[in-house]
């Protein structure tokens, strides 16, 4: 039955298991986004929550490698960092200490060291941005990171360069840093993952539970506007299932996301963090500019074409 559907949905064009890239204004799994934009958290108010700010995320930001049922993403950190992405999902495989990053059994080439590195010195040359990083066990289940995690920061990156709070804060309060959000056990090293609003149905069994996917992001996205501001928004629309491989639901659920929020666009509404699995530069841009309108009109975005200048630092910053 499983064979049938699967050859079903080739036939329909639902997946395309051709070798060629796709880049549209909702979907990019090419290796380039098709413009940049590093500074768009510069004009936000000093004074502004992070739970006021619409922000756009990755799904398994690192999972670059591993085949259909495993890639979520095309670009590297560095270029998901400049593209705008403010949101990472980083998943570490825990074995004697070391941290690589995995999805599942696919190891990602690189380990908790590369992405610090890359953050940091993203946040050094970007220093009115923050970066907000959920980092969770993968692939192995000590449920003992701790230790692996703070060695890891302070060989790769900076002590002060976190956020040491459990509380929301101002952009002011966290310009220039990273926001651990803790999925692991153990003191605080800044907020805690589960203090977030999260909808995150991830299962998607075939294509025809790609509905069922779209209601529960939309649900929440309906929700964001009116619930607490004294808690951050964080909407999943990616998803995966054995007939349905991260690339068919993100190119059937991306263009849906897309239209929904252009409808909102003349709207006074904050979405938190839309987390996304091969989002593209037009609807990453779409969800920066759902700052709240007091906001809005004074906004100067520092838009780079796709192409990474000679000299910039972050373009070096893992692989395309």
């Amino acid at each position: 039955m499983h064979k049938l559907l699967l050859e079903l949905m080739v036939l329909l064009g639902i997946i395309d298991l051709s070798c060629s890239a796709i880049q549209r204004p909702d979907y990019d799994d090419t290796p380039n986004p098709e413009f940049f934009n590093p500074s768009w958290m510069a004009s936000i108010p000093d004074d502004q929550p992070l739970s006021a700010v619409t922000l756009p995320g990755t799904h398994n930001t690192m999972a670059l490698y591993g085949g259909v049922y495993a890639e979520c993403q095309s670009w590297s950190l560095g270029k998901q960092l400049l593209a705008g992405i403010r949101f990472m999902d980083i998943r570490v495989r825990h074995v004697k200490g070391n941290l690589t990053i995995h999805h599942g059994v696919s190891y990602q080439q690189a380990h908790f060291g590369h992405v610090l590195e890359g953050v940091a010195v993203f946040l050094r040359e970007y220093p009115t941005e923050t970066v907000l990083m959920r980092v969770k066990e993968e692939f192995s289940d000590t449920n003992d990171i701790y230790d692996a995690v703070v060695s890891y920061i302070h060989r790769h990156s900076c002590w002060n360069l976190l956020w040491h709070s459990r509380l929301v804060p101002t952009m002011q309060e966290v310009r220039g840093k990273l926001i651990i959000l803790q999925d692991f056990s153990g003191p605080d090293l800044g907020m805690r993952y589960g203090s977030l609003d999260i909808a995150d149905q991830w299962k998607v069994p075939s294509f025809l539970h790609l509905e069922e996917k779209w209601q529960s992001v939309y649900d929440h996205l309906e929700a964001s506007p009116t619930g607490s501001m004294a808690q951050i928004f964080l909407t999943y629309s990616s998803g995966a299932g054995f007939l349905a491989p991260p690339k068919v639901v993100a190119r059937l659920i991306n263009p849906q996301l897309f239209d929904y929020l252009q409808g909102k666009t003349d709207l006074n509404q904050r979405f938190g963090i839309i987390c996304m699995d091969f989002p593209a530069s037009h609807i990453i841009q779409t969800i920066i500019n759902f700052q709240l309108k007091e906001v809005k009109n004074k906004r100067k975005f520092n838009l780079i074409p796709g192409k990474v200048k000679k000299g910039l630092k972050i373009a070096l910053l893992g692989k395309s």
